[in-house]
């Protein structure tokens, strides 16, 4: 018996899930869509916000390398806004008929004897519109996604964790809108002048928002969808957030570079790269064909 459990835990895979960004991820950033992404926040800023438009680069760069995201450092300094507002605003205007349909990809996901879950920043509508362009809707176990990480009930985020949504790609259901969570402030923080002048006593204001490459933000997600990070690999663009991810445990793979950095296990030029450069997430297919008899393995056909 001590040799069958020994021999068990030897045929054990080395992963159980594969958690993929989704933006700059599944696609190539040559689509576009990053683009006009950021082009879209920065026209959120001066058309709904009243920010005056030679700020915006500063401001936007600040927020986004402060906060993960320029929503949630738009936020943190003082901004109120409805977060469905801003999502279908920045997503709902993006060209989405740059993304084609992935057969290689696809194939390459549904060949994978292992869990996979996509792990975004963006809102669940966006992530499901850009995987049925991809034709990938079906090739995850579920969507954790802004809702995921940011739940609501009513004006208020919830303190109850089975309030929170693991997106799963059949959801039908409707969430709640997503209101902000203080009420609205008249006094801007100035973080552009935060950082020309330094002062020693300020600190910089906290966001409501979660969100990569928080690292509470990650370890929420890990929670929720119960991933054991020792036994998850992860797969994302951003090197801040491979980072985050590669602190918590995670085995991290940096798409869209064939240049390895800190924090990197792995780097793809493309995702379709993928079994080139990591054939070792096959093996769990090919050891589910070897079974045994006692203490014998032995090998059993693999009918047509």
């Amino acid at each position: 018996m001590e040799y069958e459990e020994r021999y068990r835990q030897a045929q054990r895979p080395k992963y159980d899930c594969l958690l993929f960004d989704l933006d700059d991820t599944l696609y190539p950033l040559s689509s576009g869509l990053a683009i006009s992404c950021r082009k879209n926040i920065e026209d959120y800023m001066i058309e709904r916000l009243g920010i005056e438009k030679s700020k915006i680069p500063d401001l936007c760069n600040l927020l986004y390398k402060n906060y993960g995201t320029t929503m949630a450092g738009l936020r943190a300094i003082g901004y109120d806004f409805d977060y469905d507002e801003y999502h279908s605003f920045v997503h709902g205007r993006l060209p989405y008929e740059n993304l084609k349909p992935d057969p290689v990809l696809r194939s390459l996901l549904l060949s994978l004897p292992i869990r996979k879950v996509i792990f975004t920043n963006a809102d669940k509508v966006h992530a499901a519109k850009a995987l049925s362009k991809l034709g990938l809707e079906d090739c995850f176990e579920g969507i954790i996604c802004f809702e995921t990480l940011n739940p609501t009930h009513k004006s208020t985020v919830s303190d109850d964790e089975d309030d929170i949504e693991f997106a799963g790609l059949i959801t039908t259901t409707n969430t709640a809108t997503v209101m902000t969570t203080t009420s609205t402030s008249t006094k801007i923080f100035d973080i552009i002048g935060h950082f020309s002048q330094p002062n020693l006593g300020s600190r910089l204001p906290k966001t409501p928002i979660v969100c990569k490459p928080s690292e509470d933000a990650i370890e929420l997600a890990l929670r929720l969808a119960n991933i054991n990070p020792q036994r998850t690999m992860f797969f994302e663009d951003s090197v801040r957030n491979i980072q985050s991810g590669k602190r918590l445990g995670l085995h991290t793979v940096l798409v869209g570079t064939s240049q390895r950095t800190k924090g990197a296990d792995f780097a793809l030029e493309s995702i379709h790269n993928l079994k080139e450069a990591i054939p070792e997430l096959w093996e769990a297919d090919k050891k589910a064909e070897v079974g045994y008899t006692g203490n014998v393995a032995v090998e059993t056909p693999v009918t047509a």
